[in-house]
């Protein structure tokens, strides 16, 4: 007999070589290599093929899913010439590169599988020269779970996020012409740009499969990829695609697959899509901006899963969903959906998830769902249909779900939970839930890991037999917010699974359990905020780290707690924490948050904060008692602080000024301390800067033109300071350097600024003009989990001091009251159509209101009171509906109060201290016959002279106008006062 045919020697040792490289101590090394032995014919080996003319030549390698671990990729492999197939997908590569040349040698490939090998730097250039390939697999797989509508975990097979990345996808597929099945998830193609559509359909006109979630997509699906018309499945889920879908899609005859879900598309969705013959699932979840209607379905459908969920689809859901027998997945969540739950839905018995939103849905919880048995997921979420849940819920033995949240069921809910013993989630916040739920009673649910209760009208308390005899579920998620706790639960001892935790908006009272610090090691979220804490009950430096944790609006006291492995966002505002811990900037490496206001801190911020300024995004040490400078870091060095509140401490010294380039600030306020000195100039390299509040300080300096070199700049608080001099526009010759372009919110009250108002410089507050497309949000920093920051600033408006703790953007103010300005008021601030508030009180303003006035149709309130000016009050000013205060006194101000149904809720101390006014709500009566004198239009002479005249021409005397004119005199500087 012929000896068997052995590989090639060197291939061989190319195997061995390959086999060497992996750590020997890590997964499953001996199964994958048991056979692999030397001397031993490797064409017989585990994992390996051999064919070619002679037999010989190894053509088929893999090493898939044995969780093997290397330092690199063995350069070994690119000496097998004759590979035609090679898949070393789900292993270990940690995190180093592909070689840059070799791939290129493997010029026989058809297969290439390189997924989930935590590989990262750029795809090779070699790999593109692979004309045989027809399938090209280099993604890295992942799962995103919906803990709820806020949070969600991803988890994912590399160290971190887009480590490969492919710079050039022209490069990659310009000798690609044979490739079928394209897979690059997680592939970072973000430098494309939109140019990635055009080069799929130019170089791969075969393919069937493209798969490329997470690339870092943008723009359009290009109208060239029409062309491609092979397609059996879209995957393209996780970008940053806009613009429409295109219907060419329903034109895709083989298209089984549409999976478009969290990106940015818009328009209308082509409803043809939806009755493609061949296509099974289509998923259009998570595009805000799409709007549609959902067809008419007919019975030769193939669709088995459906997602519209969180888009704008609105209109009913058709009763013919019912032909879709196949069906398995159906999510509706789009809060657009009207009218009532067809019925039909209940004879779907293959549905495996149903997922309904909508705010206009009516009625109760339809009986048919318990038709569904074979349903897994049940999600109800964000909609009208109110109501106590049917008893025959718990026929659905098999959901491992239920999402009920946002809605406005009612009625008790526990019994019937625990009868669904393979819930793994369990979401029934924000609802009108009564009853008391023991917590104890979750023993009956061993399978649980994910649960949520707040908000609610429900009473949580331990129950009976907390103890560590009992068998408590795998929760590692739990939300119990406003549940009415009033002490610390005891179970939360015996479930070490948690890592995210939330019992903020009860009346949990006393030091928190030292066992809480030492239950886990790590908790993602731990909020304890708005309870009635008074210490943490250990201490300050907790061994654990907590990546969210909140502590704010508490009454504890003493030194701060710091979790010694770390945190992203600490909140420790609203307590009564008077220190930090020494060294406490050692712990906050990774921390991007940290707020501290409302607290009782005093001494100097601590220098060491410089240490953490390179991470720091936010710092919020307002309202305590700090003395001292502020560290120069905190402004010299922002290139990653975003926002930083030091207002309302004790602070001296003068604003840093040697700010680089590359500074980040958005937000910067400094209001209530002693900060004396200039504006510092090197501001101008904060290109961010959207507000500026250096109120309530000693600073003395002029009016800051240069600033409009701040193009963000839309908050601008100057107030009660020691800023002189006129407002000079022509600031280094140039009048646009006095252009504030977004300026929408300007307070220079209470300074020494003098001279008359410029006309222009009003001409030139453009954002005050006209609409932007912000609408009514609120000015905010985002952040990790969610959190967000809303700005404030401290105001006069309406009468009243006040701090506005959302500043909308659609908010527009102006306070210049309490200077020196003289002169007439510039007729141009009639221009600002969206101005709420105008304060020029307490000026030495003169002239008449400008007519003018009357085309602020936005303004709400109106303070000129303590000026000089004269004249009638402008009749359109009665027809500014939204004006809700109005403050005219104490000027000269003469003739009849224009008479309205609005003008008439004003008071009189609106108008008092104006001897020529008469009519209501005065009680002084026109007279028409002296009104002609009581209207000095023409008159240049000083006021004074003029109202001597008009007393002593009305037979009164000097000596009877003086004593007038000293009453009045006196009031103003009352007033003034």
């Amino acid at each position: 007999m012929a000896a068997p045919i052995q590989c090639l020697p060197g291939q061989a040792a190319a195997l061995l070589q390959l086999k060497r490289s992996f750590d020997a101590t890590v997964g499953d090394y001996f199964a994958a290599f048991r056979s692999w032995v030397a001397g031993a014919d490797c064409c017989h080996w585990d994992g390996v093929r051999c064919g070619g003319d002679d037999g010989r030549a190894i053509t088929f390698l893999d090493l898939r899913g044995h969780q093997l671990q290397a330092a690199v990729l063995d350069t070994a492999l690119f000496s097998l010439t004759s590979l035609e197939y090679l898949d070393i997908s789900s292993n270990d590569f940690s995190a180093s590169k592909l070689p840059a040349t070799g791939f290129e040698l493997l010029a026989e490939l058809t297969h290439l599988d390189l997924s989930d090998d935590n590989f990262a730097g750029e795809v090779p250039a070699g790999i593109g020269h692979l004309t045989n390939l027809v399938y090209l697999d280099l993604s890295t797989s992942f799962i995103d779970e919906e803990l709820d509508e806020e949070n969600s975990v991803l988890y994912y097979t590399s160290y971190s996020l887009s480590q490969l990345s492919e710079p050039s996808l022209d490069t990659l597929l310009a000798n690609l012409t044979n490739l079928q099945e394209l897979r690059l998830g997680m592939v970072d193609m973000s430098s494309n740009g939109a140019r990635w559509c055009d080069a799929i359909a130019r170089f791969s006109p075969k393919l069937q499969i493209i798969s490329m979630p997470y690339c870092s997509l943008s723009g359009p699906i290009c109208r060239s990829f029409s062309a491609l018309q092979s397609l059996v499945v879209i995957e393209l889920h996780y970008n940053y695609l806009s613009g429409p879908i295109p219907e060419f899609l329903a034109d895709l005859s083989n298209l089984s697959v549409l999976q478009l879900s969290n990106n940015n598309f818009e328009g209308w969705f082509p409803p043809i899509i939806f009755q493609h013959k061949k296509l099974r699932g289509i998923d259009l979840s998570k595009n805000f901006g799409i709007s549609g209607n959902l067809p008419n379905f007919s019975a030769d459908s193939n669709l088995q899963s459906i997602s519209v969920s969180n888009t704008n689809f609105s209109g009913t859901i058709p009763s013919s969903i019912s032909n879709l027998k196949s069906l398995k997945e159906l999510a509706l969540g789009a809060s657009g959906f009207s009218g009532e739950l067809p019925s039909s839905i209940g004879k779907l018995k293959s549905l495996d998830l149903l997922e309904v939103s909508g705010l206009e849905l009516v009625g109760s919880m339809p009986s048919w769902i318990s038709n569904l048995t074979s349903l897994t997921v049940l999600n109800f979420f964000h909609c009208g249909l109110s109501g106590r849940l049917p008893a025959s819920i718990v026929y659905l033995t098999k959901l491992t779900k239920l999402a009920l949240y946002d809605c406005h069921f009612s009625g008790e809910v526990a019994n019937l939970i625990l009868n669904l013993t393979q819930l793994e989630t369990l979401l029934l916040h924000s609802n009108n839930f009564v009853g008391t739920a023991e917590l104890t009673s979750l023993s009956k649910l061993q399978n649980l890991s994910v649960l949520n209760l707040s908000n609610n009208k429900l009473v949580v308390i331990d129950g009976e037999n907390s103890s560590s005899e009992a068998t408590y579920p795998s929760i590692s998620f739990l939300r119990l917010s406003s549940c009415s706790i009033s002490s610390f639960p005891n179970i939360l001892r015996h479930l070490p699974e948690i890592t995210s935790l939330d019992l903020s908006y009860n009346q949990i009272r006393g030091a928190i359990p030292q066992w809480v610090w030492k239950t886990s090691g790590y908790f993602s979220l731990l909020n304890l905020s708005h309870n009635k804490f008074t210490s943490t009950g250990s201490d300050p430096l907790l061994p654990l780290n907590i990546e969210f944790f909140d502590l704010s609006f508490n009454k504890i006291e003493g030194v701060i707690p710091i979790p010694q492995k770390g945190s992203i966002t600490l909140d420790y505002s609203n307590n009564q924490f008077s220190s930090m811990p020494l060294n406490f900037s050692t712990y906050l490496k990774k921390t991007i948050i940290f707020k501290v206001s409302k607290n009782n801190l005093s001494g100097n911020i601590p220098p060491s904060i410089c240490d953490r300024i390179k991470s720091l995004q936010l710092i919020d040490l307002s309202n305590n008692y700090l003395t001292g400078i502020i560290p120069s870091c905190l402004m010299e060095d922002a290139s990653a602080l975003q926002v930083l509140s030091l207002k309302e401490n004790n602070l001296t010294g003068e604003l840093p000024d040697n700010i680089k380039e590359g500074c980040a600030l958005s937000a910067l306020d400094f209001s209530g301390n002693l900060i004396q000195g200039k504006l510092p100039r090197s501001l101008v390299a904060c290109r961010n800067l959207e507000i500026l509040d250096i109120g309530n300080n000693q600073i003395s300096d002029s009016f800051p033109c240069w600033m409009s070199k701040l193009p963000q700049l839309q908050v601008l608080v100057l107030k009660s300071n020691r800023f002189i001099g006129q407002m000079d526009i022509s600031y280094t010759g140039d009048a646009n350097n006095c252009q504030f372009t977004k300026l929408r919110i300007a307070d220079i009250a209470s300074n020494n600024f003098s001279g008359m108002l410029p006309e222009e410089w009003f001409k030139m507050l453009k954002s005050m003009m006209t609409s932007s497309d912000n609408g009514t949000s609120v000015m905010e920093s985002r952040y990790y989990h969610g959190q967000t920051y809303q700005f404030t600033a401290a105001l006069t408006y309406k009468g009243n001091d006040i701090t506005i703790s959302k500043i909308l953007t659609s908010l527009v103010l102006i306070d210049v009251s309490n200077n020196d300005f003289h002169g007439s008021i510039p007729s141009s601030i009639g221009e600002l159509a969206l101005l709420h508030g105008l304060n020029m009180s307490r000026n030495m303003l003169t002239g008449p209101i400008p007519t003018q006035f009357g085309n602020l149709n936005n303004l709400e309130s109106l303070d000129l009171s303590s000026n000089k000016l004269s004249n009638e009050i402008p009749e359109k000013l009665a027809s500014l509906n939204f004006l809700a205060t109005l403050n005219l006194s104490y000027n000269m101000l003469a003739g009849r109060i224009p008479q309205s149904s609005h003008f008439s809720t004003f008071s009189n101390a609106s108008f008092e201290g104006n001897i020529g006014l008469c009519g209501a709500p005065l009680s002084k009566q026109c007279s028409y016959r002296s009104e002609p004198n009581i209207m000095p239009h023409a008159s240049k002479k000083d006021p004074i002279d003029v109202l001597l005249f008009l007393f002593t021409g009305l037979g009164f005397g000097v000596c009877f106008g003086i004593t007038i004119l000293v009453i009045w005199g006196s009031n103003k500087r009352n007033q003034q006062a």
